[in-house]
């Protein structure tokens, strides 16, 4: 590769010129790839023309890969277009999509040609693709479920559109500091996204504030007040092995020119002069902004309108496209056509603006638009509701004072949707008189009059699912309880699920290429089911063999990767031991560090032959914790100082160690989960709705140590009992008491576990003893052995009646025993594969050879296989091998729900 020298001595890449400057956008053959690639470098500059570094590559390359998504994408767009099939559109706060570049050209399966390009321009794919930045427009498990439910859309042919907004600084990008963690903005926007195209015919205006004038014909406008624009930019979403490309439209808030007041800028008032235009750009500024003020609380109810208004407005422009001279008729016929999906309660304004904009913008009456919105046949109906949280806290209820003030119209149509409600009660069930008020949408406290988010979501749509079997049957049997009892039929699981694109055959490829060599058939990425070909060859040495070597090489590249980022030294014949998500409180990080506390100590007390006989184990913890979440920050110190004194301890290290891997996102996941041998979700029983890591990681060969929550109660019973080291109280663990008959109403199994948590938290009758090595973790670290930081408050939190009424509302010291249990049946598991020594030389076999009561030929466990015997009455999907795939979850949504049919471009 040639190069030339700059003044400072140091080396910069050039195009080499032995490949020519050619367009070729189309392009299969490497030569004419690197072809297409140096075109874009030299044709679409984006740096000055004599550098070809890494990063430069990066961006010509991603444009190069742009040119046949755009392809694909407007034949995409002008077949939904002439067919004009029914489409869905995803509204989501949160799209976390993670890099681009890999998952395009896996989708596109130009992997090998690209490669091959890059190489013939002086650079390996690996380097390249580690130049991406993460589009910043998520945090969690919300936003990665949408994107992997975008994938499943495109994969299957599905017509569907994602609509969320262009945050230009994300959350934030997480550092680690001797004080904690350090927020920082994220930096995806600061050069550019070559991923996105900007729709300058794609605006719509949104307003906030002004009033509601009644206009002569009785009708009313919403008018005044300040008016932004919303501007389109597409990112494209390529489906696995197939044409069709779809759309995720981000919003952008702007100002138009005309708003910038020139008068005033001239005479020095610069910022008068801007000022709609800096409010414009607060919108898409962040990811939840802190709502401690009211300040706050406005911008966040504004982001959530902006992002409804916009789509609604655009879907309806479309269907109006496809229906020149729209009447009352047509209209009808809107439900037919579009199937709006609302992921949480953030988009919940979109039931009042799509009521608000048939009404005030297209002249329909309330019960025709009403109509078109919510109440018509099953199959008709626009907008559905998925709930994610049985949480309180994270059930949005919105001030009446503020949702007034910002949006005078949609009040006014919130509070006639709840008083048609309350009439129909009423009058067709006045058994339920006395639960109206819990039941309706405005609650007229006094003291604090809110919207209740997730009541006029159940009102206003036509079907309200969960997301695991468990949260949907505690929706069912505790939260929606009453309107069950109304609508019946209203209400569905749809168990979350994973792209097996990305968490499998793009983030593991060497373990991919095994699993495509056995089964003869790389059908296995869109059908899950075949893995259970595997199975019969879970006895072969040779199998076994090139697994082990496929997990040992994912945890070097971990080893590597953590060395990098945390300057730590971790030996991958260690036990690796994983636990990456959100920073909360009912998630548990604490009883973990907790748990590797009491380890330590018991460490530390060992002689050095007693160390020997132990399981060494490194423990990676990792997420972000809101900026103004204190408890949640101070999890994050206590498990960085843990670190800082467990790896530096010259007695244990060898034994253990403890680190927090920083900013932790979708890339990071992708070489987190692969290397990972046990991980952790440890959640309180009934307050994870889902959870989508847990399947990331048994997909990928890892065990879990888990609780009955979430979808782990399904992973428990796909996998088998004996396959997942469980713990925590379960129903016949909780004492009889006259309390507990309580639960003889509840319907299944798992939904009792939960109601049992319920009791232990509110009963006086049962009374808990906290186990002595519990109590020997925290008195370890108030002890100071783990520096001076006062943990006070956060171990406060965990006794007496602080919290949230009463001390340890998360069960973390309750659960603590069986916790350190369940880890101590892990280490005797590893070394009945490894035998005692500390150089295991090899990872365990997580689908073939974990030895827990397991016959030889049983080893094949995971998401392969099935329990080889299912209860009767465990519902048959349970035994469904490819259940935790996204094209499963999807493709019910869309046969269920949207009812909407494939559209495959030709």
């Amino acid at each position: 590769m040639e190069t030339t020298t700059k003044a400072n001595g140091a080396a910069k890449s050039k195009v080499p010129d032995k490949i020519p400057v050619a367009a070729h956008p189309l392009a299969e053959d490497p030569t004419d790839i690197a072809s297409n690639i140096k075109y874009h470098a030299q044709y679409s500059p984006h740096f000055t023309p004599i550098k070809f570094e890494p990063e430069q590559a990066y961006y010509a390359a991603a444009e190069s890969v742009r040119d046949r998504l755009i392809q694909q994408w407007n034949e995409t767009y002008l077949h939904y277009h002439k067919v004009d099939p029914k489409q869905t559109y995803y509204l989501s706060m949160e799209f976390l999509q993670g890099r681009a570049l890999t998952n395009a050209i896996g989708n596109l399966d130009i992997q090998d040609a690209y490669a091959s390009a890059l190489n013939k321009l002086g650079h390996e794919l690996e380097e390249i693709t580690e130049q991406e930045k993460d589009m910043a427009l998520g945090n969690g498990g919300l936003g990665r479920l949408a994107s992997c439910f975008l994938d499943s859309m495109a994969t299957l042919n599905l017509p569907a559109w994602g609509y969320g907004l262009r945050y230009r600084y994300g959350l934030f990008k997480q550092s680690i500091s001797k004080a904690g963690q350090e927020e920082t903005a994220e930096d995806w926007l600061e050069k550019f996204s070559p991923w996105e195209v900007v729709r300058h015919d794609v605006v719509f205006p949104v307003r906030f504030f002004g009033h509601v004038e009644v206009l002569p014909t009785g009708s009313r406008k919403w008018v005044g007040g300040e008016v932004l624009q919303a501007l389109a930019y597409d990112v494209p979403i390529p489906g696995y092995k197939t044409k069709n490309t779809n759309s995720l439209r981000l919003w952008e808030a702007k100002a138009s020119a005309v708003d910038f007041n020139l008068f005033q800028f001239n005479d020095g008032q610069y910022g008068s002069a801007a000022e709609l235009h800096a409010r414009a750009q607060q919108i898409c500024a962040v990811l939840y902004p802190g709502d401690a003020t009211e300040e706050g609380k406005l911008l966040r109810l504004k982001q959530q309108f902006f992002l409804c208004s916009a789509s609604l407005q655009d879907i309806i422009s479309r269907f109006k496209e496809r229906n020149v001279g729209t009447d009352a008729r047509q209209w009808s016929e809107f439900p037919s056509k579009v199937a709006v999906q609302l992921n949480d309660t953030h988009p919940t304004l979109a039931i009042p603006e799509l009521m608000r904009l048939l009404m005030d913008e297209e002249g329909l009456g309330w019960d025709e638009a009403w109509d078109v919105t919510s109440r018509s046949l099953p199959s008709t109906r626009t907008i559905a509701y998925t709930n994610h949280t049985v949480l309180p806290e994270a059930l949005e209820k919105w001030s009446q004072v503020v949702m007034s003030k910002l949006l005078p119209r949609h009040m006014e149509i919130i509070a006639e949707i709840d008083k048609r409600f309350i009439a129909m009660i009423e009058s067709t069930r006045p058994d339920l008189k006395n639960k109206i008020a819990d039941m309706r949408i405005l609650d007229h406290n006094p003291n604090k009059p809110v919207v209740r988010m997730a009541n006029l979501c159940v009102v206003s749509g036509h079907t309200v699912n969960g997301v695991a079997q468990l949260h949907s049957d505690i929706l069912k049997a505790e939260l929606f309880a009453d309107y069950v009892s109304v609508w019946p039929t209203k209400f569905q699981n749809k168990t979350n699920g994973i792209t097996p694109r990305r968490w499998l055959r793009f983030c593991s490829p060497e373990l991919s290429e095994i699993i495509t060599k056995w089964l003869k058939t790389d059908k296995w990425v869109t059908n899950l089911d075949l893995l259970v070909g595997l199975r019969q060859f879970a006895d072969n040495p040779e199998l076994q063999a090139e697994w082990d070597s496929a997990k040992m090489a994912n945890k070097k590249r971990l080893a590597q990767y953590v060395l990098r980022v945390t300057g730590e030294s971790i030996d991958p014949s260690t036990l690796f031991d994983i636990q990456v998500k959100r920073i909360h409180e009912y998630k548990r990080q604490l009883l973990n560090i907790l748990g590797a506390v009491y380890r330590y100590k018991k460490l530390k007390e060992m002689s050095p032959e007693e160390r020997k006989s132990t399981t060494p184990r490194t423990i990676m913890i990792g997420g972000k914790a809101f900026a103004t979440y204190t408890n949640a920050k101070r999890i994050v110190k206590l498990v960085n100082d843990v670190g800082a004194v467990v790896n530096t301890d010259p007695e244990v290290n060898e034994y253990l160690k403890v680190v927090f891997v920083p900013n932790y996102n979708v890339s990071v996941a992708e070489v987190l989960i692969p290397g990972s041998e046990l991980s952790q979700h440890i959640s309180t029983a009934g307050m994870e709705a889902s959870g989508t890591s847990n399947m990331k990681f048994a997909l990928n060969g890892c065990l879990i140590i888990g609780t009955l929550d979430g979808a782990n109660v399904e992973i428990r019973e796909e996998v088998g009992k004996e396959n997942f080291f469980l713990f925590g109280a379960t129903a016949d663990e909780v004492p009889r008491s006259g309390r507990t008959e309580r639960m003889d109403w509840l319907l299944s199994p798992t939904l009792r576990v939960w109601y049992v948590r319920f009791l232990i938290i509110c009963s006086d009758d049962v009374q808990f003893k906290p186990d002595p090595r519990y109590e020997e973790a925290k008195e370890f670290i108030r002890s100071n052995a783990f520096g001076s930081y006062d943990y006070n408050p956060l171990l406060d939190s965990l006794e007496g009646n602080s919290g949230f009424g009463r001390g340890d509302y998360f069960l973390v010291g309750h659960d603590f025993p069986a916790y350190i249990d369940a880890q101590a049946q892990v280490d005797e598991a590893y070394k009945e594969i490894f035998g005692f020594q500390y150089s295991f030389g090899r990872s365990f076999h997580c689908l073939f050879s974990f030895p827990m009561q397991m016959e030889k030929n049983d080893n094949l466990n995971w998401i392969i296989q099935g329990p080889k015997e299912m209860d009767k009455d465990v519902d048959i999907e349970h035994g469904r091998k490819g259940k935790f795939s996204s094209d499963r979850t999807i493709s019910q949504y869309a046969k269920e729900i949207w009812k909407i049919e494939e559209c495959p471009v030709p």
